[in-house]
């Protein structure tokens, strides 16, 4: 690896601003779960070979199945079967880069925009009435003695849990950690695009970013203050700290000029309506992924034969 995670000085959720929690829980993993550092390890080192390898150009578009855990305590965030739907739209949008707003990206990088060829497929969702008013980043949703429900297989599915989250939009956990609790959470003011997403969190960009952690991507200023975080990322820009609400382009931290920050990036911490792409090298880094810890989860269609399309699970 050629910098680590490193932990940042302060955290604090400020209101209208978005918060992801993913560090937290991951800093949290290298504290009570020896393995998972070992894990981090062998992965970044599988990355590197794949990213060597020209492993990225794999061919073939993966999907993969989900299950959404409705966790609620009122009504109201019992949310409907159509805002599941929206959020699933919204991810295939964005991962294929099929949304409209892509053409906001500053010129000089539009031929970075990735299609990162993976969709995302509803197979169930489940629904647990809870006692708990809130959640919070330490897992608590993710086990039914805790008041959440536990996961599907998460080594064949995403598991997105949807609960009134505090004092974070969202989380993931990164390849490596427990299988008992992998998968993302999404605070249900901030899921979908209707219903009780609301803005500026209601295009479903949050579950956007979080699943990209869940696909191994790192925040694009690499989680640091002092310029010397990375995202192992090469075509993203060094960026010295989040970007929040909606940046003036160009935007420059870090000695990145003329250019600044990729702000517009859906690992930054912009508003939804502001970030609207992955790169290319954000791809090949998530192909690896599914080429290496998330093998088991989501099936590739092979090339075209002349017997005819087939699919096989991915792996």
């Amino acid at each position: 690896m050629a910098k680590s995670r490193k932990k940042p000085t302060s955290r604090r959720a400020l209101a209208g601003r978005r918060q992801c929690g993913t560090m937290e829980v991951h800093y949290r993993l290298l504290e009570t779960h020896p393995e998972y550092r070992q894990n981090l390890l062998d992965i970044e080192r599988f990355t590197a070979r794949h990213s060597l390898l020209g492993a990225a150009a794999r061919v073939g578009l993966v999907t993969i199945p989900v299950i959404v855990n409705v966790v609620y305590n009122t009504d109201q965030q019992n949310i409907s079967d159509a805002q599941i739907a929206s959020q699933i739209d919204a991810l295939n949008r964005d991962y294929r880069a099929n949304n409209a707003d892509k053409s906001s990206v500053p010129a000089v990088w539009q031929n970075l925009v990735a299609d990162i060829n993976v969709e995302f497929s509803l197979q169930n969702a489940t629904r647990t009435q809870t006692n708990q008013t809130s959640f919070t980043t330490d897992n608590g949703v993710k086990a039914a003695a805790t008041g959440g429900i536990e996961p599907t297989d998460t080594s064949k599915n995403l598991n997105i849990w949807v609960c009134n989250l505090t004092p974070v939009l969202g989380y993931a956990q990164f390849p490596g950690g427990p299988a008992a609790t992998d998968g993302v959470v999404i605070g249900y003011t901030c899921f979908g695009t209707m219903g009780t997403a609301t803005a500026p969190f209601d295009l479903g960009r949050t579950a956007t970013h979080e699943v990209g952690h869940w696909l191994n991507l790192i925040h694009i200023w690499g989680d640091t203050n002092d310029c010397s975080g990375t995202d192992f990322v090469d075509d993203t820009p060094n960026a010295q700290l989040p970007n929040y609400g909606k940046p003036a382009f160009p935007h420059v931290s870090c000695g990145n000029g003329p250019n600044g920050d990729m702000f517009m990036n859906y690992m930054d911490y912009v508003d939804d309506d502001t970030m609207v792409m992955f790169t290319l090298g954000q791809a090949a880094r998530m192909a690896a992924a599914l080429d290496g810890p998330r093998s088991t989860v989501g099936r590739q269609a092979a090339p075209p034969s002349p017997a005819g399309r087939k699919e096989r699970r991915h792996g």
